[in-house]
């Protein structure tokens, strides 16, 4: 496999547009009207959506738009999702050094591709990457979103969330490093049985509590890695936006819930009412 290997985009034309011009402006009309349910500081961390643009674009929108004051302090996004499609042990690397969408290409951060080789739960596999969309949907909102970047993408599989929680920390650098995890919520429940799970799972995020399970969540691992280095770091979880496919395109008999969260520093406290 040559190291300088390229992993082209796979659901581009389905999960969002193959177009560039009518992609940047489908991403550009999502940023613009996304409006957060909570105000949030900069995040270090966030949680976003991984379905087809038109179902939870406008969700994973109101995270990407916090990082607009970040656009040239991040530098390294380090990406966690579940794998779809191919079962793996542990954690997944992919040996392509590049990621491609239709508007350029993601080069991946060489040095942290190396250096998580040495873990032995860690495996280089291009082939759990080549079709899964979890990480892939993410990148044109990056791409617009922030000015020069690399990525660590890791698919999320066999795996206990303390050995994810310590993979993430591993990564966690400075505030040049996004976190990112990738998860829908409930999956194929009525529309009122999604809110309901959806809505327990996101309050279970949000007091750090990891301990979700696979039916709240299809990245349940990742974000209980995640949640594990945020109490740690004692980041405050802040909700930007919860709705389901019902909301967004329509049919409320079977849906599927996304949510976004942004992870950030605690606020220092306010010494106006001393």
């Amino acid at each position: 496999m040559a190291l300088a290997s390229i992993r082209p985009a796979a659901v581009a034309g389905q999960f969002y547009p193959r177009d560039e011009r009518v992609l940047r402006t489908q991403l550009a009309e999502m940023l613009s009207t996304a409006v957060a349910f909570e105000a949030a500081p900069e995040p270090k961390a966030i949680i976003v959506p991984h379905a087809g643009y038109m179902y939870s674009g406008p969700v994973a929108a109101s995270a990407y738009a916090l990082l607009a004051p970040m656009r040239e302090r991040i530098r390294r996004v380090v990406m966690l999702g579940p794998t779809h499609r191919v079962a793996v042990r542990g954690f997944s690397l992919p040996a392509a050094q590049c990621f491609s969408t239709p508007l350029g290409e993601v080069p991946l951060a060489r040095a942290e591709w190396e250096a998580l080789q040495a873990r032995d739960d860690v495996l280089v596999d291009d082939r759990p990457h080549a079709v899964e969309h979890c990480l892939e949907v993410q990148l044109p909102f990056l791409q617009v979103s922030l000015e020069r970047f690399e990525i660590v993408p890791v698919l999320v599989g066999d795996a206990s969330p303390e050995a994810t929680a310590g993979l993430i920390e591993s990564l966690w650098g400075g505030p040049e490093t996004l976190i990112l995890i990738s998860s829908d919520l409930s999956h194929y429940l009525s529309y009122r049985e999604a809110q309901w799970s959806d809505r327990a799972a996101v309050d279970q995020v949000l007091e750090l509590r990891a301990g979700l399970d696979h039916e709240q969540a299809c990245g349940a691992t990742p974000i209980n890695g995640l949640l594990l280095a945020a109490r740690k770091h004692h980041l405050q979880a802040h909700l930007l936006d919860l709705r389901n496919s019902g909301d967004t395109a329509g049919d409320r008999s079977r849906v599927v819930g996304y949510t976004s969260i942004a992870f950030c520093e605690a606020e220092p406290p306010s010494h106006a009412r001393h």
